[in-house]
């Protein structure tokens, strides 16, 4: 049986490179997981406006005198749990995707997606086992059912946790529309 797995990543590009900064996941059976990328690129992300004020604010921060005590070159707290190497990220969301049976993958507009989950492993070829190849698009299926007026985030745009939980929302929304034969 076919379960889906919808997802979200964060990340900069420049026209050249994507590089990650979080990713999300949310599995029908209701399964999630959410790292931030210890190793990206935090000097271009700090030149990124755009990144800096919607991305940023919504990666982990300290608590307290922990955020007190944090370096202000940080944009994120390195010592929480959610943050993890490029290496543990790979790793940890091959074994999500594979302990999932028969995954389809969605995202929303999900190309850009696809080309940041794929290159935790490096290139297309060198995708784990079980892995699919693509991401189903979210917005397409959309457009195909008429483009209906869908229910809005409620917060945490461009978390990619939160980005991901919407997209089941948005699923189900869309399979309630297919389901009533729109």
């Amino acid at each position: 049986m076919t379960m889906r797995i919808f997802y979200d990543t964060e990340f900069l590009e420049d026209g050249k490179t994507i590089e990650l900064i979080s990713i999300g996941m949310v599995a029908e059976d209701g399964r999630e997981y959410y790292a931030v990328n210890r190793d990206m690129p935090v000097r271009r992300i700090r030149k990124h406006k755009w990144l800096m004020e919607n991305v940023v604010l919504g990666l982990p921060k300290g608590h307290g005198d922990l955020r007190n005590s944090m370096s202000k070159r940080w944009l994120f707290h390195y010592g929480d749990h959610r943050v993890k190497s490029r290496m543990v990220i790979a790793a940890q969301v091959a074994e999500f995707i594979q302990a999932t049976p028969d995954p389809q993958l969605w995202a929303w507009y999900g190309a850009y997606d696809h080309v940041a989950l794929a290159q935790l492993w490096g290139r297309m070829i060198d995708l784990p086992d079980g892995v699919p190849m693509w991401t189903n698009d979210l917005k397409q299926e959309c457009e195909r059912l008429g483009n209906p007026t869908l229910p809005e985030q409620p917060d945490g745009v461009h978390n990619a946790l939160a980005d991901a939980q919407h997209n089941l929302v948005r699923a189900q929304y869309l399979d309630e529309l297919t389901k009533a034969g729109r």
